[in-house]
């Protein structure tokens, strides 16, 4: 450790020939929700676990996995108060305050995994007296103090941190003490050592690219964000939006304030509605044209960024052994604190994602350091394209997204990266907020189509199964339980997209700008497509003299009663005569976290809260569409166990083409929008 006086007319990135990687950053809004993810100035005690667990959670405390004792929080210190400017804090004598949180310790067991660096310097620059102690964690999440200074004045310490001992896990980080004076971080950062150099030789660039459809004010003020800070769009060559929507983002409230910041930088793109994955290609497409970038930074137009966590990713980018996919982490937009997606994966043999560590952490209610689990490097199958950065080179190899419209377009990708030797590396620090799906349900809309549709596609060309492993079980499952559960329209949606991938890979690119409005049409045929938002218009319910009794409401029925449980009710579901076109009025209102598949089809008339407890949903068995769509399930299925190896050979011959930069160059000129009438100057039509 060595500690200097600082340079106060150069900036710290290039005051000693180091390399600024992740700078210590504070939140840019005094808001107490994100405060947890910066600065932890509180105190924490654990004790044997004596009260309920619920009461214990309830004080935004936790139940620790590993030795089952509760965990508290003891004070706040009321820390906001105490932010100087944009990266600086304030101690308050005889207070200590930790560094050891989200966005400002150091994942250093990623950068040994996967970078050419061996060591990590950290400077930190201070006035008034105090302490600077550096802890390091491993991968059991056990703490060690590993360096420290005292200083006072006007001071720079720097300590050299070697990656010796992060081959599974483990951070770094530090902590502030203040003594008889308030103890003022000015800054701090963590550098890539002199000496050393980017693995291509110099510092990288990205092009950013964001699809929107009618969400201009969040975009807008998504751009504005990133273009507040010089010192991240000095690493931008450019900004492309492209927009889908018909409300057009160049008259949102807020978009000059975007432009003005980013200036020529930013680029509107308009083209027709192609889902996600046509609208993140034409940003590959763009970032390829140009020639300009390193990197396309693929970026939801709803979320919130740290936009620290664009100049992370690229530096991370920037040391890689080899080229790889750096994604970032997802928090909830509403519940700040509470990281949603930490490593993603997919379960190859029933091949479905999901999360590969605990979801829904609450930072707020677990700190950094006490998060035992965390601290274990998690290398992530995949990474939403909500922040998602892929070289340029990858990009040229491997080509630009399936034309799929929406849903598995980035979970393909990286498998389809991965099998040509490109990784993909979520990286913590690096985070988007979003809003959450736990408030969402878009299985039973009609998003199904697109998961039913594109999960078969992304297996054919993938699974490492005969005939897809378990996949086509699953499937016929998933069906039967929207068959029971009154689902109907679920279920068609998802018969028609089994039919949709036995007809092959030729139509996936005619059909990109088609497909929705067919799949919109099928929800008018069925009662439980069509959500109830106005309240005048929801049924009334009448009960039956003898109401249902559910014993199992909110939990799984134990195994033992299940196949007669599920026997029975196939049974009368088939056999028993009732026609969704009769009046016969609701039997109960079922809330959303109620309405199981082993609770609903036990009403022959029920009305079913959405998710998001906007709407209702009412499901009225009919014993001839339970017929109909079970013996098409079951004969679907066959049809596709069947046909598995020729359907799989027909759409891997086709993913180059499908995937080719010139073939989606094709496609956007034949499907151009014709020109506006007037545009901004940053607009250009599709």
């Amino acid at each position: 450790m060595t500690t200097t006086a600082p340079a106060p007319t150069a900036p710290a990135e290039t005051a000693t020939g180091l390399d600024l990687v992740q700078r210590v950053v504070l939140p840019s809004e005094h808001d107490p929700d994100v405060l947890a993810l910066y600065v932890d100035a509180d105190y924490w005690t654990s004790f044997p676990l004596y009260r309920d667990r619920e009461q214990v959670e309830g004080e935004r405390g936790f139940i620790h996995p590993d030795t089952d004792r509760a965990v508290v929080r003891l004070s706040d210190m009321g820390v906001l108060s105490a932010l100087v400017e944009d990266r600086g804090f304030q101690v308050p004598h005889r207070r200590k305050v930790s560094f050891g949180t989200y966005f400002n310790a150091f994942p250093a067991s990623y950068w040994r995994k996967w970078t050419t660096l061996d060591r990590i310097v950290l400077r930190v620059e201070t006035s008034g007296s105090g302490q600077i102690i550096v802890y390091r964690s491993n991968a059991r999440g056990v703490i060690q103090k590993v360096d420290s200074a005292k200083v006072s004045g006007a001071n720079t310490a720097e300590f050299e941190l070697p990656f010796t001992f992060f081959a599974d896990g483990g951070w770094y980080w530090f902590d502030l003490v203040a003594e008889e004076e308030d103890f003022t971080l000015q800054e701090a950062g963590w550098y890539a050592p002199a000496g050393t150099t980017p693995t291509r030789g110099r510092s990288g660039s990205t092009s950013i690219a964001i699809t929107t459809l009618n969400r201009g004010e969040y975009c807008a003020k998504l751009l504005a964000d990133i273009g507040s800070r010089a010192d991240v769009v000095s690493l931008v060559d450019r900004v492309y939006v492209v927009d889908q929507g018909t409300q057009k983002i160049v008259d949102a409230p807020g978009f000059d304030v975007a432009q003005q910041r980013l200036g020529d930088k930013l680029r509107v793109i308009e083209q027709a509605n192609l889902g996600g994955s046509g609208g993140f290609a034409r940003g590959m497409y763009e970032t390829l044209s140009a020639g300009e970038s390193d990197n396309v930074l693929l970026l939801d137009d709803d979320i919130a960024i740290e936009p620290e966590s664009i100049r992370r990713a690229l530096k991370f980018n920037d040391y890689l052994t080899s080229p790889a996919i750096v994604g970032g982490h997802m928090f909830d937009m509403y519940d700040r604190s509470r990281l949603l997606a930490f490593a993603e994966g997919v379960d190859m043999f029933n091949f479905m994602w999901g999360p590969m560590t605990p979801a829904g952490h609450d930072f707020a209610s677990s700190n950094l350091r006490q998060t035992r689990w965390m601290h274990r490097r998690v290398d992530g199958v995949y990474n939403g394209w909500w922040m998602s950065m892929i070289p340029v080179e990858v990009l040229r190899e491997i080509g630009l997204s399936l034309p799929v419209f929406i849903k598995w377009d980035d979970a393909e990708y990286s498998l389809r990266a991965k099998k040509a030797g490109y990784p993909t590396v979520t990286l913590p620090g690096a985070a988007v907020w979003h809003v959450s799906w736990v408030d969402k349900d878009d299985s039973q809309d009609w998003q199904a189509f697109y998961h039913a549709r594109n999960r078969l596609v992304a297996a054919l060309l993938h699974s490492p199964y005969e005939r897809g492993g378990r996949l086509t079980r699953a499937n016929l499952a998933i069906d039967m339980k929207h068959l029971l559960s009154m689902q109907y329209f679920a279920a068609a949606a998802r018969f028609e997209a089994y039919r949709n991938v036995l007809e092959g890979p030729d139509g996936l690119f005619g059909e990109l700008p088609t497909r929705l409005k067919k799949v919109r049409e099928l929800t008018s045929k069925f009662s439980d497509g069509q959500p109830i938002k106005d309240r005048s218009a929801v049924p009334k319910v009448v009960q039956p003299e003898k109401p249902k009794r559910h014993a199992f409401r909110r939990n799984n029925p134990p195994r033992r009663v299940v196949l007669p449980w599920l026997l029975t009710t196939v049974a009368r579901h088939y056999l028993q005569p009732a026609s969704a076109k009769d009046a016969t009025p609701p039997q109960d209102h079922i809330p959303y976290s109620d309405a199981r598949w082993w609770v609903v089809p036990t009403f022959d008339s029920v009305l079913v809260s959405n998710a998001e407890g906007s709407a209702v949903l009412w499901h009225r068995r009919d014993r001839s569409t339970f017929r109909v769509g079970m013996w098409r399930a079951l004969r679907l299925r066959r049809q596709l166990r069947a046909g598995w190896p020729e359907l799989s050979a027909a759409y891997r011959r086709a993913l180059p083409e499908l995937t080719s930069a010139d073939a989606w160059g094709r496609f956007f000129a034949d499907n151009a929008l014709p020109a506006p009438a007037s545009a901004k100057k940053t607009t250009a039509a599709g």
